[in-house]
Order: structure tokens, then sequence, then C-alpha cells
């Protein structure tokens, strides 16, 4: 994936916005721990050696009454060897995605000629027939029934009315349907009948460290910071490779910046982070060790690690990387708990054709969202575009738009197999996002029939999961990397 110092955002207090409920579950017998006077997130010590091993990574997080601690146990314990059983099921390995796509902001000029770099599409035989058969939404049998008699009758109903249409009307209506379809969503989604667009094995192309780096993976992330984040460009970002250089710059003027804007403006550019740092986090444990005659060797590189994360090589930034990423972490989980009821539906039946397998995802999918619904931290969205309508809805607008430029700015990543987890990602936050703010119509869902209202494609759904599953994969290389580096020591 891309390899780049990272830029994150400050140490935010948002306490006054956010507010977490907090609940016992399984969490009751740390409560003293946790009601207990916290440490600070990165702590100063004697001990050079054990500032640079990043234990002190702990404590509240300064957006959320939710320590850090809790996280770890409830995703390493309760997250993690679930969802990754669910991402290894037919229906979630399976991403239909057009990486040929050219780059909307400059020439394709930079593409990755590493082999690593490469992504080897999957045949269409080896696709379950009931993912290729049905078109983007078919996900469940019913779906596929239901849909198939609705063509039919909107074949018959207006077969005679498309004869008269001119081709110019044809296409004005094509692109309505495609605006009326992209209202909600906070991506530039691919256009999944595109010659173009192929089915890629996740499991045969994981993500991990390619080689692909230096100024053309910088300019990716420079402009998904510089253009995207709301960030007006006489303020520098710490650390950042294409800024000017600034000395001895501690990046004091870039976070009273930051902490002056508002709080939608401050949680987007944290996300923006959050996933920067996971990616970061799956590349030094994913990562080269031996090209020999034989097998590749691939695992986690330490000094990679460092170079990205140790407080002493980073000025600091390590720490606020790292809480990013836990923030962004709890955003997804958040998402999940309440998209819940879609999924509990009994005629979702996340559909390949495989009967038993397909019974089997949809009871591991639902076991990993009762979860979510048990954790007891969860933060509260609400205070988000809450003021007065108009700003508001104007406000929620600029920020869908941000983020779908980023969507799109994926497809300027020169590396095929980085450009494919980073379209798979950010279509994965893009989706939670939509999610969290359309909790009103998740509501209304009918029990025991499709929705004209919320829906989701099964690409979207194969993007959240996995995309979770890449947040709580990075928070349990964490844990390994605390291991190594006390080994080290």
């Amino acid at each position: 994936m891309v390899k780049q110092t990272m830029q994150t955002p400050g140490l935010l207090i948002l306490f006054s916005l956010f507010f977490c409920h907090f609940g016992w579950g399984w969490f009751q017998n740390n409560a003293k721990s946790r009601n207990q006077q916290r440490e600070p997130a990165y702590t100063s010590t004697s001990d050079s050696q054990d500032q640079s091993c990043l234990c002190h990574l702990t404590g509240v997080l300064d957006d959320c009454f939710c320590d850090i601690e809790s996280i770890d146990v409830f995703n390493n314990f309760k997250i993690y060897p679930h969802i990754r059983k669910l991402t290894e099921k037919d229906f979630f390995r399976y991403y239909k995605v057009n990486l040929k796509r050219p780059c909307p902001l400059w020439p394709d000029d930079s593409h990755c000629a590493i082999k690593d770099c490469q992504v080897e599409p999957c045949p269409e035989s080896k696709v379950p027939i009931g993912i290729k058969s049905g078109n983007h939404n078919k996900y469940s049998g019913a779906a596929n029934n239901m849909n198939d008699m609705m063509e039919c009758e909107q074949a018959h109903e207006l077969g005679a009315i498309n004869s008269t249409l001119s081709n110019q009307s044809k296409e004005a209506f094509v692109a309505w349907a495609h605006h009326d379809d992209a209202q909600d969503h906070f991506c530039g989604l691919d256009d999944e009948m595109s010659p173009d667009s192929e089915y890629v094995d996740l499991l045969f192309n994981p993500e991990r460290y390619t080689g692909y780096k230096g100024p053309s993976a910088w300019r990716v992330w420079n402009s998904i910071y510089e253009e995207n984040c709301f960030k007006p460009r006489s303020v520098y970002r710490p650390l950042n490779p294409l800024a000017p250089s600034r000395g001895d710059d501690d990046g004091e003027g870039f976070y009273t910046w930051l902490e002056g804007l508002c709080l939608e403006k401050r949680v987007f550019y944290r996300l923006i982070s959050g996933l920067h740092s996971s990616i970061n986090i799956h590349l030094c444990a994913q990562y080269l060790l031996d090209e020999g005659w034989g097998k590749s060797v691939w695992g986690p590189n330490v000094h990679e690690f460092r170079q990205r994360f140790d407080p002493a090589e980073t000025k600091g930034e390590g720490t606020r990387r790292l809480k990013n990423l836990y923030f962004l972490y709890l955003i997804e989980l958040r998402a999940l708990s309440k998209v819940a009821p879609y999924f509990e539906r009994s005629f979702i039946n996340l559909y390949t054709g495989n009967t038993q397998e397909d019974s089997t995802t949809k009871d591991l999918l639902l076991d990993i969202l009762n979860e979510t619904k048990a954790f007891p931290m969860h933060f509260d969205e609400s205070s988000m575009f809450a003021g007065h309508t108009i700003e508001a809805k104007i406000l929620k607008e600029e920020f869908r738009l941000h983020f779908k430029n980023i969507s799109r700015i994926m497809d300027c990543v020169g590396c095929s197999k980085c450009r494919l987890w980073g379209k798979l990602q950010t279509e994965g936050l893009g989706t939670a996002l939509r999610i969290l703010f359309s909790e009103k119509e998740i509501k209304k869902l009918p029990e025991n029939s499709p929705s004209k209202g919320f829906q989701l494609t099964r690409q979207e759904i194969v993007a959240l999961l996995n995309g979770f599953a890449r947040l709580s994969t990075s928070i349990k290389e964490l844990q390994n990397f605390r291991t190594l580096l006390k080994d080290n020591r």
C-alpha cells in the first residue's frame, strides 16, 4: 500500500461534543481500573528504550470516554477471531473492482512495475454462481427472485415507450438514475457492469508491502490531505515530505489551526489519518523479509514500524497517529452496531448459491454484529451535523463530497494491489458513514420485505466488513509489535 511519512491531526479534546455510553457486560471486571485516573497516551520516562517500545499507548482516548486497553481486549478476543473467519467466506472474499479507471487528477505516469504490485484477477469459473449471476445489489435468494419478477414487469410495461425514446434521452435518464442513487453515498462507486471490472479474490491478493514508495506515493496522500481535508495551504502538516522545510517546527501551528475547526471537519481529518495509520501498520506487519530462491517470506518489520510510529522517530507524532486509528475503529464499530437490524431480517441470506455455506456465513455475521451491539463504550455521533438545519445540511454535503473525492483519488495509486485495497477500505469507510447518518431510514426498514429506502449493495457489504476487518487486524498487530519491541530492548 502507499508508503509515506504519515501526517495526522493532534490531540483534540471533544469531550463536550462526543458522549460515550458506558455499559457493563464483559468489561465489568475492569470497572475499577477504568474509573481511576488515566495515564496520558505517551508518558515520558527515564528509560529511552522503554519510550521507544510504545508501551505507553494507553489510557482514555481524547475524543471519547473510551480507554485503549478496553478496545484492545474487546477487539483481540471478541472481534478479530470471528471477523477473520468471516472474510474467508466466499461471499466476502470476492470483490468486483475496476482497477483500470484513469486518474482524474494527473496523467497515469507512475504505474508500478514491481511484481508484488500486480493483482491477479479471479477467473469467472471460480466465482460462486450466486455472486456472478446477480447484479450489484442482489445478495439474497429472495432478492434475486423478486428482482427478476420486477424486471420482467418493467420490461413489459416500458417496452413500447422505450422504443420511442431518443438515444440522448435514454442517456439522460441513465444519468439521472445514477445521480439519484449517489445522493447518499460517500464514495464514487465503480460501475460493476463495466467490461474493465473484474472479480478479485482478496485472499489470494493480500494487502502487504509491495515496494511502492517515493514521490508517486507521497503525491497521492498529499492530494488527500492538502485538497480534501479542509486545510488552507498556508498551514503545514508536521513531517510532510512535500512541504517546504520548516526547521524545528513541532506542528504547534498546525494543531492550533486544527483545534479551531468545527467538530465535523476535525473528525474528517482524524478519519483519514486513522485510515492512513491502519494501512501503514499492514505494510509493516506484512513486509518482504526474504526473497530467496524459494518462497518469499513476509512478516513484521520492527524497524519500519518504529520509523512510522515511534515517538522518538516522529517527534511525538506516532502516538497521535495510533490514537486516530482507534478513533476510526470506534466509528466503524458504531456503524456495524447500527446496521445490525438490516441484516437481522430473515430474508437477507448473503447469497452465493451454496445454501449451507450461506447459512453459516449469515450466522457468523450476526454473531459479530451482536458483539458490536454489546460493546459498552460507543460514541454518540448525534452531535455531528446537529446545528441549524440549513447549515447542517450544507456541511454534511460538503463532508460527503470531500470524502467522495478521496475515493476517486484512489484511482491515482500507481500500484495495482495498493489501489485495490485503497479502494476497498475507502468504500468500507464511506459505507460506514452512510450508515451512521441513515438512522431514521434503518429504523423504518420493513421486517419481511426489501425496502425502497435504505439499501446496501453487495459491494458495499463486502467493503464494509473487509474494511473493518483491516482495522481489527491493525489493532491486533499493534499487540504483536508491542511484544516484538519489548523483546528487542
